[in-house]
Formats: C-alpha cells, sequence, structure tokens
C-alpha cells in the first residue's frame, strides 16, 4: 500500500514539473522580451534540448538578423537542426550562415559541418550515390578555403570512406552485370553485352580510384568476363577474346599471385590454350 501511494505521490509530482517545463516554454515562446527568449534559447541548446532550442531560433533568425546576436542565432539554429539530425535542413542553414557570413566568427566550422551534415545523409551503396558526390564536393570547397583548418585531417579521412562507398557501388554494378551474364539474350551472337558491360564498368573504377581496395576483387571480375565474353561470343570473334582472356589471365596472376581465385585463372589459361589448339568448342 504505502509503495503505490509513494508511486503516486512520484508520478504527481512528475507531471506537475512537466506541466511547469511546457508552460515556461509557453511563455517564453509567446514572450515580446526577445532578449530573454533567445537566453532561454541557448540554455535549452546548451542542456541538449535541441527540439526547443531549434523552434526557438528558427523563430528569431529574421528578429535577431542585423543584431549584434544575429550571426550567433543562425549558427546555432543550424547547429541545434544538426544534432536533431535532421541534416537537409541543418546544411541549407550552415550554407545560408557561409553566404551571409563568410569571414564570421563560425565560418570555418559552418563550412565544415555543411559536408558533416551531407554526409549524415548518405545512403548505402547499393542506392544512388548524388548524396555522397555532394558531400565529397562540401569537404573538398572546405579544404580549399580552409587549407589549414584543424579539420583538414578529419575532412580528407571523410573523402576517402566516402570514396569507398562510390568504388563500392561500382563493383556491384560490374557484379550485377556479370550476374546478369546472358540474361535477356544480351551475349549470345550479339556481342556480350552484358559483360562488356562488367568489363567497362570495371575498369573505369580502376582507372577512377587506383589505390582501391577492391582492385583485386575488379580485376577478377574483368578477368572471368572476357573469359565468358568468348565463351559466349559469335565463332567469328572468338579466337580473338580468347587470346584476351588468356592474357587478362596471365596479367591477374603476376599481379595477385596469392590469389584465392588463382585456380580459376589457371583452368581459364588451359581452356584458352585448348580451343586455340582446336582442341575445346564453344559453339
Amino acid at each position: 500500500m504505502k509503495k503505490n501511494i509513494s508511486i503516486f505521490v512520484f508520478a504527481a509530482v512528475f507531471g506537475i514539473l512537466l506541466s511547469g517545463c511546457v508552460s515556461e516554454f509557453n511563455y517564453v515562446y509567446r514572450t515580446n522580451d526577445y532578449s530573454y527568449r533567445y537566453e532561454y534559447a541557448k540554455e535549452q541548446y546548451a542542456m541538449g534540448k535541441y527540439n526547443r532550442a531549434n523552434l526557438l531560433f528558427g523563430e528569431m533568425v529574421t528578429l535577431m538578423k542585423g543584431t549584434e546576436n544575429g550571426e550567433e542565432c543562425l549558427f546555432l539554429y543550424a547547429m541545434s537542426a544538426y544534432k536533431m539530425k535532421d541534416y537537409d535542413a541543418a546544411a541549407e542553414v550552415f550554407r545560408k550562415y557561409f553566404t551571409s557570413y563568410p569571414k564570421g566568427q563560425y565560418a570555418e566550422e559552418a563550412c565544415y559541418f555543411i559536408g558533416e551534415s551531407l554526409y549524415g545523409n548518405v545512403p548505402e551503396p547499393r542506392l544512388d550515390q548524388t548524396p555522397t558526390l555532394q558531400a565529397i564536393k562540401a569537404y573538398q570547397d572546405f579544404m580549399d578555403i580552409f587549407p589549414y583548418s584543424e579539420r583538414k585531417n578529419l575532412a580528407t579521412k571523410r573523402i576517402y570512406e566516402l570514396q569507398d562507398k562510390l568504388v563500392e557501388k561500382e563493383y556491384l554494378n560490374a557484379k550485377l552485370y556479370f550476374n546478369l551474364g546472358t540474361y535477356f539474350g544480351n551475349c549470345i551472337g550479339s556481342g556480350g553485352n552484358n559483360y562488356e558491360a562488367c568489363i567497362v564498368t570495371a575498369q573505369n573504377a580502376l582507372k577512377d580510384y587506383p589505390f582501391t581496395t577492391l582492385r583485386e576483387e575488379f580485376a577478377s571480375l574483368i578477368m572471368k568476363s572476357k573469359f565468358e565474353l568468348a565463351a559466349h561470343s559469335v565463332k567469328e570473334k572468338q579466337a580473338e577474346r580468347f587470346q584476351d582472356a588468356e592474357d587478362e589471365c596471365y596479367g591477374f596472376l603476376n599481379e595477385y599471385p596469392n590469389s584465392k581465385e588463382r585456380e580459376v585463372a589457371e583452368k581459364y589459361i588451359e581452356k584458352c590454350k585448348r580451343y586455340n589448339e582446336g582442341k575445346l568448342s564453344f559453339d
């Protein structure tokens, strides 16, 4: 019985306190004492109550424009949105701040957080990577504008991480083309569109990202695609394509002698040689 009474008393007290907090916020939100409202917003931000702070800062940005607090208000408005993980809004307001105050007190931080906000919305590699490209550009712009910033290493690290996403996207695209193979009849008698698409996609990725950790995986797809392309080509093109596939296999083994795909490459070489000797047919 005493326990139930204690719980009831606690709930009642908590309800009164919560009601008081809400009433206080409503009062501040409606007051015409802008200095008090602004200081209250900063207090809420410092306490980690970013939703409340963001609402108040948003209402006061226009009112504070041109005043001694205008610059800070706009920056905190952006930061509170970022803390709320409203990354689209944060990126927009950070851009607005940097445009309005390119030499302002928070200019460097705002420029950096444009990239951070865009980074927060970067999708998984299977999806459209336009946001990833936008984030990379934002970080590159930041380093161009503030080349000696203490955040330069962080921005560089982010760029490498985002580039890895782009590479992974290209790898998934290349792998998809390879897995499609002759699907839709794109290979037999028509030049091997899927395998050729895999080769081109993988080669372009290696050209654009020569130091990628997926380099061996791309090389493996190229090797396999060239062999399959030859095997599914019309007879008039097979000799040339099997020779190209054989050369690709040797190149792969030279670059990755300890690869887990070594046996595959060796089997391809054997089949290419047997074809060229007239001992194997792929009709």
